[in-house]
């Protein structure tokens, strides 16, 4: 991952168009190509940002006080970020290694194997495809199909939290790279979402189910699951 403060000004092409002013701002670059924009504040939102697959190209610039253009673009869209860049306050990599992913806890493990063992749960004729699906980052809990044949990646939690939501978009962002599974819907399921765990996966289409984890255990309740 490379980290660099920059005083520098960002403008988006493609769809829209969109303008950042000049300011101080970190610039995060990483690995897998991406490249975020943010502020002081916004907590884990960036003010800009483009996903992978994308280009970094870096030209010298001597502009209206600008040192250097930053261009990135996007491989399959031709979208692109213009970074003018006036100072760099600090820029330095570091290597960070494979995430192993959250780790769960006992309830979250048997949430999972139970809600594989009754996938329909969650919608009438939903199949499973598989626990424990592998991708090059971590496997995902559940990947199953809905009642219309269409690929779902479930993210299991005990408390639905943000970092939750987060690993699961970091699933369905590898997943949907693959032909034979594409397009993938993201399903976050726990037992409690915290308000701005289900505000972020709504923003970002992903559907939010509650867990009653004794009825998924055959212990008879009043009322329905969800």
């Amino acid at each position: 991952m490379r980290l660099v403060i920059a005083r520098c000004s960002v403008d988006y092409a493609g769809k829209l168009t969109a303008h950042l002013p000049l300011a101080l701002r970190l610039i995060l670059i990483k690995a897998d190509g991406s490249v975020s924009i943010h502020a002081d504040d916004r907590a884990y939102k960036p003010l800009n940002w483009m996903n992978p697959p994308c280009t970094l190209r870096e030209e010298p610039l001597e502009e209206n006080g600008a040192i250097a253009r930053w261009t990135v673009t996007h491989g399959k869209s031709g979208e692109r970020l213009i970074l003018t860049i006036h100072e760099i306050q600090h820029d330095s990599r570091h290597e960070l290694g494979v995430d192993p992913g959250l780790i769960k806890d006992g309830v979250e493990a048997h949430l999972q194997e139970l809600l594989a063992e009754h996938i329909t749960t969650l919608g009438e004729g939903w199949t499973l495809i598989r626990r424990e699906y592998p991708t090059a980052i971590g496997p995902v809990d559940i990947l199953c199909r809905d009642h219309r044949q269409a690929t779902v990646a479930v993210e299991i939690k005990r408390r639905g939290e943000i970092d939750g939501v987060e690993q699961l978009t970091r699933y369905l962002e590898l997943l949907n790279r693959d032909p034979h599974l594409a397009p993938v819907r993201g399903v976050f399921a726990a037992q409690e979402i915290k308000p701005q765990a289900r505000v972020l996966a709504t923003d970002r289409g992903i559907d939010c189910v509650t867990l009653d984890y004794d009825a998924l255990r055959g212990i008879e309740h009043e009322g329905t699951l969800f």
